[in-house]
C-alpha cells in the first residue's frame, strides 16, 4: 500500500489565505441591467378632476420623459444607478368638457423608447331631466302671458339656464344696470321685493307706480317677485308703524293666529295680502306675468342636524302645517281677487350644500297642485355642492322644474362659476345672485353671462 502524506489542517488554512498585498473579489449587489425599457403602470387612466399619479421606469441608462399634451405634466425624479429605476410624478389637469381625451408620455433612453398612453374621461353631458312636468301652471285660467312664461321656462329646462339678479332691496333694477354696464350684457331676470309695501305711497317708495317693472319687461326681461312680509314687533293695526320685522324672535306676531277670527294677526295679514294683490293686478293689466316666490326658506335651519335649528321667518316658526295654511290663504286670496298672472315658486331649504348636516324639509311643501317650481337657495358653494342640491331637489320633486332661487357670495367665499355648475350637471332653471355684499364680482358675471348655456336678457324670446 502506498503511504499518503497528510498536511496539517492549520497549515492548509494558512496557505489558502491571500497574501497581504492581495484583495478579495468585491461582491456586486447591483441588479442586472435591463435590455430594454419597462414602465409601471403601463397606461394611466386619469381622474376627471385631475391630480397626480406616479410612473416608475426601469431602463439601462437614465431616461427622459416628455409629453406632447399640454394637460399632462411630467416632473423629473432621481435615477437610481443600482436598481436602474426612476419614478416620475405625472400631473394631469382637470377636464371639464364632455366625452374623453387621450395623450401619451414618451420615455427615451439612448436609442430605446417607449410610450405610456394617458386617457381621461370628461364630464357626463347633461341631459334634459327625466321628469313628468305639467305643461299647465297651477293657476286655473292663467293669463296668456303667464302661460307663455311657463312655456318658455319649460322649453329651456335642462338645455339652458336663465340668468337672474335680485333688485337692491325693493322696486328697482339698479343692480341689473350695474352688471349690464360692467359686462355688456344684462341678466335675463330681475326680482323685485315687496318688503316695503307697508310704506307704499311715501315719496321714496310707491309700489302702485309700476314703472320700474314695466321698464324691465319692455326691455325684454323676465319679471320675478318676492316678499319679505314684515309684521309689527308688537300688536298694531295696519299702517305705518315703528319697529317691523319678519324674524320670529323679534315679534309677538304668531302665524297660527292668522286663522283666529278677529285677531290682530289676521287683520294685519289680510290687509297687506290685499294691498300686494292690487299691485300685481296692475302688472296683470299691463300684460306682465311674473315668477312669484312668497314665504321663502320656510324651515330655515330648523332641520339642521348638528346644531340647534330654528325657523328664520315668522311664516315658518309655527311649523309646517301652519305654514301650508298660510301659503294657501295667500294663494286663495289672490285667486279671489282675480290674480292670474303668476308662476308660483316654493323655496326648499334642505341640505344647504351639506347633506350630512341637514334633514328634509319636505313637510313644508304646499303640494304639487299649489306649486309650479321648486327653488333652492345656496351661497358660497361650488359645482359639486350645486349638483348635490339639484339632484336632491329633483329627486324629492320629480314633477317640478328646479331653480337656484338665490345664490351669491358667502362672506369672502365666492360662488362657483356658473359654467362649471352647469357642466357638473346642476341644470337649474334659473339662478339669481343676491344684492349687496353677497353679489358676485365682475369676473363671475363675465363667466356667467358669456356661458353658452346661459340666457341673457337680449336672448329672451317669450
Amino acid at each position: 500500500m502506498k503511504k499518503v502524506a497528510y498536511m496539517p489542517l492549520a497549515l492548509a488554512m494558512l496557505l489558502a489565505m491571500p497574501s497581504c498585498g492581495e484583495k478579495a473579489d468585491p461582491v456586486d449587489d447591483r441588479e442586472q441591467a435591463p435590455a430594454g425599457i419597462s414602465v409601471s403602470p403601463e397606461s394611466i387612466s386619469a381622474e376627471q378632476k385631475g391630480g397626480e399619479c406616479s410612473l416608475t421606469v426601469t431602463s439601462p441608462s437614465r431616461p427622459s420623459a416628455t409629453s406632447g399634451a399640454d394637460w399632462i405634466t411630467v416632473q423629473d425624479g432621481v435615477y437610481n444607478k443600482d436598481t436602474y429605476k426612476i419614478t416620475y410624478t405625472v400631473k394631469v389637469a382637470a377636464y371639464g368638457d364632455y366625452g374623453s381625451r387621450s395623450g401619451e408620455i414618451t420615455i427615451s433612453a439612448g436609442t430605446l423608447s417607449k410610450t405610456v398612453p394617458v386617457t381621461q374621461e370628461g364630464r357626463i353631458k347633461p341631459e334634459t331631466p327625466d321628469t313628468d312636468i305639467s305643461t299647465i301652471p297651477v293657476t286655473s285660467g292663467a293669463t296668456e302671458e303667464a302661460q307663455s312664461l311657463y312655456n318658455y321656462l319649460l322649453s329651456n329646462y335642462g338645455s339652458k339656464m336663465i340668468s337672474g339678479i335680485m333688485a337692491n332691496v325693493n322696486w328697482n333694477h339698479t343692480e341689473a344696470d350695474k352688471v349690464g354696464k360692467a359686462v355688456g350684457k344684462y341678466p335675463a331676470l330681475n326680482c323685485y321685493d315687496f318688503i316695503h309695501i307697508l310704506y307704499s305711497g311715501a315719496n321714496w317708495i310707491n309700489y302702485s307706480d309700476i314703472t320700474p317693472v314695466k321698464e324691465w319687461a319692455d326691455a325684454g326681461g323676465i319679471v320675478a317677485l318676492m316678499w319679505h312680509f314684515n309684521v309689527p314687533k308688537s300688536q298694531a293695526a295696519p299702517g305705518a308703524v315703528d319697529g317691523v320685522t319678519c324674524t320670529p324672535s323679534e315679534t309677538s306676531f304668531k302665524a297660527a293666529n292668522v286663522f283666529v277670527d278677529g285677531s290682530w294677526e289676521q287683520v294685519w295679514f289680510d290687509y297687506y295680502v290685499d294691498k300686494v294683490a292690487d299691485v300685481i293686478l296692475k302688472l296683470q293689466e299691463a300684460g306682465i306675468a311674473a315668477l312669484w316666490r312668497p314665504f321663502h326658506e320656510a324651515a330655515g335651519n330648523y332641520y339642521a342636524l348638528n346644531w340647534n335649528g330654528s325657523a328664520w321667518f315668522w311664516w315658518g316658526a309655527d311649523g309646517p302645517e301652519t305654514y301650508k295654511k298660510i301659503w294657501n290663504r295667500l294663494q286663495d286670496a289672490f285667486y279671489a281677487k282675480g290674480v292670474r298672472n303668476l308662476i308660483w315658486v316654493w323655496t326648499a331649504q334642505d341640505y344647504n350644500g351639506d347633506p350630512a348636516s341637514y334633514g328634509s324639509d319636505a313637510a313644508y311643501y304646499p303640494g304639487d297642485d299649489r306649486v309650479d317650481i321648486v327653488g333652492r337657495d345656496l351661497y358660497g358653494k361650488g359645482a359639486d355642492a350645486n349638483l348635490t342640491e339639484f339632484i336632491s331637489a329633483q329627486t324629492a320633486y320629480p314633477n317640478k322644474m328646479i331653480a337656484l332661487s338665490e345664490n351669491g357670495k358667502d362672506g369672502g367665499t365666492e360662488y362657483g362659476l356658473m359654467s362649471e355648475v352647469w357642466s357638473a350637471g346642476a341644470l337649474w332653471s334659473w339662478f339669481m345672485p343676491w344684492y349687496g355684499s353677497n353679489m358676485p364680482g365682475t369676473s363671475w358675471w363675465q363667466d356667467a353671462l358669456n356661458c353658452e348655456n346661459v340666457i341673457t336678457r337680449d336672448q329672451v324670446d317669450l
